[in-house]
């Protein structure tokens, strides 16, 4: 029965990072298809073919994932099933709904309320939390729209003796290389959170005793000790989140390419850098940000560079909402889908 729920938990992972790819292909292609840059096929195929390149580059927050928010002799399969239960269904209600929400925040709410859920407050790492989750959701959007912003003004003083067409031509250019370098940031944040919950349900099944049932090539080097990866786990979650992406997200396209501000294609280039550079370098420490947070806060950073009246403060202040609830109530339903999963599988 363990190896039958570790199964279906990778099943459901790669699921999640379907629902990850489609769910926040905006985040790589909204401006770059709203301007006409781009048209969205093309633009989706690109998103995908580098999202997965992205997805390949590191597993530093994979490993934070998997052995920074819980002990792994703490937490069940049927722990990570409800985890993956609560992020899924929230990330499917916001995608439904348009709201670029974050799906990394819905995935590490849910944990939180899954392992709650089984084992106390108490198992529950809330340090890391703070840290790693609610320290960069305030710092992670700050940093994006004050880059925007300064790479705007920037930008605007560097051109400010050329002529309109050889800006158009330029930043049109421009925003070809910044929209691959966002696409590049997200996979290699956005897939690596599917890695660490699929190497977090190894280490559970290694903790209780049935590494024996698996071959040694998938389970994690080093041990519950220090963990890596798997190949097969880095690959697998690659494929599928370029797969998510090719199926596209065109209802999150429109809110943030024209509903936040209209936006040009030497807007689009500065927000796609902001956000690309906040993003990667948020890869490289193993923080678990939200990609949609880091380019919906450039978006809004880039429009107030040219007046705070252009920025539609009632949609930012919508999404905001959003931002705030994706925590608790992903870790409410993943409460809820523990309890009753609990159910169905008692001692598991």
């Amino acid at each position: 029965m363990v190896l039958t729920l570790l199964v279906l938990v990778i099943v459901i992972a790669l699921i999640f990072d379907y629902i990850n790819g489609f769910h926040d292909a905006a985040n790589a292609i909204a401006t770059v298809v709203s301007t006409g840059v781009l048209p969205v096929r093309t633009a989706v195929l690109m998103a995908a073919v580098l999202n997965f390149v992205g997805a390949c580059t590191g597993t530093a927050v994979a490993k934070t994932i998997a052995a920074g928010f819980a002990d792994p002799g703490d937490v069940t399969q049927v722990v990570v099933l409800a985890t993956l239960l609560g992020a899924c269904l929230w990330n499917l209600l916001t995608w439904w709904l348009g709201i670029p929400s974050s799906s990394s925040h819905a995935l590490i709410g849910a944990l939180a309320g899954a392992v709650v859920a089984k084992g106390g407050f108490a198992a529950f790492h809330w340090s890391t939390l703070k840290t790693k989750v609610l320290v960069p959701l305030v710092s992670s959007p700050t940093i994006g729209f004050v880059l925007g912003l300064g790479l705007m003004i920037a930008t605007l003083w560097l051109i400010r003796g050329l002529r309109p067409a050889t800006v158009t031509r330029l930043s049109r250019r421009a925003q070809l290389m910044s929209a691959c370098l966002m696409a590049l940031a997200h996979g290699s944040n956005d897939a690596q959170k599917s890695m660490g919950i699929i190497t977090l349900a190894l280490l559970s099944f290694m903790a209780a005793g049935h590494a024996h049932e698996l071959p040694h090539w998938m389970l994690p080097v080093g041990g519950i000790a220090s963990p890596a990866v798997p190949m097969w786990v880095i690959l697998s979650c690659a494929a599928a989140i370029a797969l998510g992406t090719s199926a596209g997200g065109q209802r999150i396209i429109k809110t943030m390419g024209s509903k936040i501000i209209r936006i040009t294609p030497l807007q689009g280039c500065a927000a796609e850098t902001a956000g690309a550079i906040t993003i990667l370098s948020a890869s490289k420490l193993g923080i678990p940000v939200s990609t949609t947070h880091c380019i919906t806060a450039s978006i809004m950073g880039v429009g107030a560079a040219r007046r705070l009246s252009a920025v539609r403060w009632g949609v930012a202040g919508n999404i905001v909402t959003a931002w705030v609830l994706t925590v608790p109530i992903s870790g409410l339903v993943a409460f809820g889908a523990y309890k009753g999963l609990a159910l169905l599988f008692p001692g598991f």
